[in-house]
């Protein structure tokens, strides 16, 4: 089979033919990958910044996000069948049996920190043309959602946010999932950076009720801004407003959900949440300077006020599902903002201009199956 894949000694990027998986056993499906979404850690991963192959493989292939159609399903497998579209998670157990979150199939809480990821640590990812997991792996998305289901994975990870974010508020009981919808005052929601993370986010949010605004540097005329304001979010452009200003603007912020990696930003920050607040980190700085900020009244500000910091990365199965089921209710309601979301369609020989941002974009996705 045709297959995009990293080859970190070497330091090189190239198609290759691999191996076809094997025969499904009972509890496993063969899937057809239809094509694979282009994101940050692929391209640090592109520019060997991250990742870690499979043992006794000198590469890995590449890319975590993916929509494929069932080719076969297992005997033992219930709940699919082939045709159905499907989407694969990402991280694998650890195996290890004193791990109680990966015993209980929520390896994205995994305590030992020996689980693999398919395209990121030590597992394939999903650019090649057929993968076999166990059915437990995938969720089904309706035939509805072809041309927008690769946004199930990255819509996961403020999915799995904005659950953790309701879980945590149970500790409020004045304050319940239905603020904001007509039962209660509304709860003020930053987003930081418009990327497709803090996107997706954004619109979660404001889906969800939240007075929601979001902070980054495009500039206020971008598409990305406009999308923004077409779902009754407000943006901000920091090209014109510092954080300082920004706080100004807005008072008092009950959730800062962060989709920057921007270390020094999100601290800065920090100092925008009101009373009970909760901080949702979900991108990882780089390897970049350090920086001073007031440690003591972020602390001062985390015990006197009740503040949360919570970070969050990779999803169960619940956030799959909350993904997939809020696609199609976007489909419905804003159809437009799939325009922004997902740039273009490429073919995988052209993942160099995708890696090095040569081609521009939002999202962009990769075809597989020819």
């Amino acid at each position: 089979m045709r297959a995009l894949a990293v080859f970190p000694e070497d330091k090189q990027i190239r198609i290759i033919d691999h191996p076809e998986p094997a025969k499904t056993w009972p509890k496993q499906l063969r899937v057809k990958v239809l094509e694979v979404g282009v994101c940050g850690t692929d391209k640090e991963i592109a520019r060997h910044l991250h990742g870690d192959t499979p043992k006794d493989d000198a590469y890995m292939i590449m890319h975590h996000e993916a929509l494929g159609e069932v080719l076969e399903v297992g005997a033992e497998v219930k709940g699919f069948a082939v045709g159905d579209l499907v989407v694969p998670t990402v991280r694998r157990p650890c195996g290890w049996m004193e791990c109680m979150p990966c015993s209980m199939d929520r390896q994205d809480f995994c305590s030992t920190g020996a689980y693999t990821e398919r395209g990121i640590v030590k597992a394939h990812g999903f650019a090649t043309e057929q993968i076999v997991d166990e059915a437990k792996c995938f969720v089904k998305v309706p035939a509805a959602l072809r041309d927008v289901g690769v946004l199930v994975e990255p819509l996961t990870i403020a999915e799995k946010g904005l659950l953790q974010v309701w879980d945590i508020q149970e500790r409020l009981p004045w304050r319940t999932r239905h603020v904001g919808r007509g039962k209660g005052p509304k709860l003020r929601a930053l987003v930081l950076g418009a990327g497709p993370i803090g996107l997706l986010g954004a619109v979660l949010l404001a889906d969800n009720g939240f007075d929601t605004h979001v902070y980054s540097l495009e500039d206020s005329d971008d598409p990305r801004a406009k999308m923004v304001e077409s779902v009754g979010a407000s943006y901000h452009c920091a090209k014109n407003l510092d954080v300082k200003a920004l706080w100004k603007t807005l008072g008092d912020v009950d959730i800062v959900y962060e989709a920057t990696g921007a270390s020094k930003l999100s601290f800065s920050v920090l100092e925008l949440m009101g009373p009970n607040g909760i901080f949702v980190f979900t991108g990882v700085p780089g390897r970049k300077e350090p920086f001073e900020f007031d440690g003591a009244k972020v602390m001062r500000n985390l015990v006197l006020e009740n503040h949360v910091l919570l970070g969050t990365v990779n999803a169960g199965m619940d956030a799959f599902e909350a993904a997939v089921r809020d696609l199609a209710v976007w489909q419905v309601k804003w159809p437009h903002i799939f325009e922004t979301l997902i740039s273009g369609r490429y073919d995988l020989e052209d993942h160099a201009g995708l890696y090095d941002g040569s081609i521009p974009g939002v999202k962009n996705v990769m075809r597989v199956a020819k």
